[in-house]
């Protein structure tokens, strides 16, 4: 679907007007496509949305390069035009101060100079001292079960991987939380105190049945798995009483698709492991980026309720 462009000093046309700003907003989603954490091979998925009608070139390159190239778009595009933009090869980097990869961001070559959001990856390298990723309004949480920060990180997960892999909701534990997060500008320390792990996000698919089975069952230390926004349960005596998804009660026999880290999946975070469950999606990033990425996306963030989750 691209295509380079070899002169990058003489603008080409863009549709019918190299004036016009075709895109209205460009959404970059991150696949990886192999199983090591570093050196690391993955897509990046453009979502390309307010084209005008008909057949479409548009001129995009990757922030930071000078290579232009094209993507054409045809005319049945309809409200978003969803197409694989770069595949990209990363190595681990020794000189990370000056040479680390851990960022991809795309341009559209038009007068308002539109950008993507911007994805974030840590496995390959890690920042300089002074970078900052986005900022929070206020301090985000975090509680002896969990609360609004990992809350937060819930939400972070399921953004990152629900566009290519149609999960519907993430779930996280409190395991591995360190501090709060604090109100300001967020630091890699402070995202590395949050999720110093970086593992990668996947997702499984299990029934409604298992799911309550799952989330009735609190780890040693009493903490109960934390859901992103999507999903609300009550627990009373050790059975889920309540519990909906985006609104809607779950049923038993319902199917469900979570996203997770593979050690909580796999039952090393004190919880059991999710047998029964089937694999749907091994794409996502790390969650260290995944935490920063949203973090970005939606800065200034503020705190989630922690109210997802009600015990009785």
């Amino acid at each position: 679907m691209s295509a380079s462009i070899e002169d990058a000093d003489t603008p080409p046309e863009q549709g019918g007007d190299p004036t016009q700003n075709l895109v209205q907003k460009l959404t970059i989603n991150f696949e990886r496509i192999t199983a090591s954490k570093c050196p690391l091979t993955f897509k990046i998925h453009g979502s390309f949305e307010g084209l005008p009608a008909g057949p479409q070139v548009i001129q995009y390159r990757l922030v930071g390069t000078d290579e232009w190239k094209t993507v054409n778009v045809p005319a049945d595009h309809g409200a978003v035009f969803t197409t694989v933009l770069e595949t990209l090869d990363w190595d681990w980097e020794w000189d990370w101060e000056t040479t680390a990869k851990t960022s991809m961001q795309i341009e559209i070559r038009q007068p308002n100079g539109l950008k993507s959001n911007t994805l974030y990856y840590f496995k390959c390298g890690s920042p300089g001292a002074e970078e900052t990723f986005g900022a929070t309004a206020e301090n985000i949480g975090l509680t002896a079960s969990g609360g609004p920060l990992v809350e937060l990180v819930a939400d972070a997960y399921l953004d990152a991987v629900q566009a290519l892999s149609g999960a519907e909701v993430a779930l996280v534990s409190r395991y591995g939380f360190r501090t709060d997060l604090n109100a300001g500008p967020v630091t890699y320390e402070e995202l590395w105190n949050t999720r110093p792990a970086g593992l990668a996000v996947d997702v499984n698919a299990m029934t409604g049945a298992q799911l309550k089975k799952l989330l009735a069952y609190p780890n040693p230390s009493g903490w109960v798995l934390t859901p992103s926004a999507s999903l609300r349960y009550t627990l009373e005596g050790g059975v889920v009483t309540e519990i909906t998804l985006n609104g809607a009660p779950v049923t038993d026999t319902q199917v469900i698709k979570i996203a997770a880290n593979y050690t909580l999946m796999g039952g090393w975070e004190g919880f059991p492991q999710w047998e029964g469950s089937t694999t749907v999606y091994h794409g996502g990033p790390d969650d260290t980026g995944a935490l920063a990425s949203y973090i970005v996306k939606n800065s200034p963030v503020r705190a989630p309720e922690g109210d997802r989750v009600t015990i009785r």
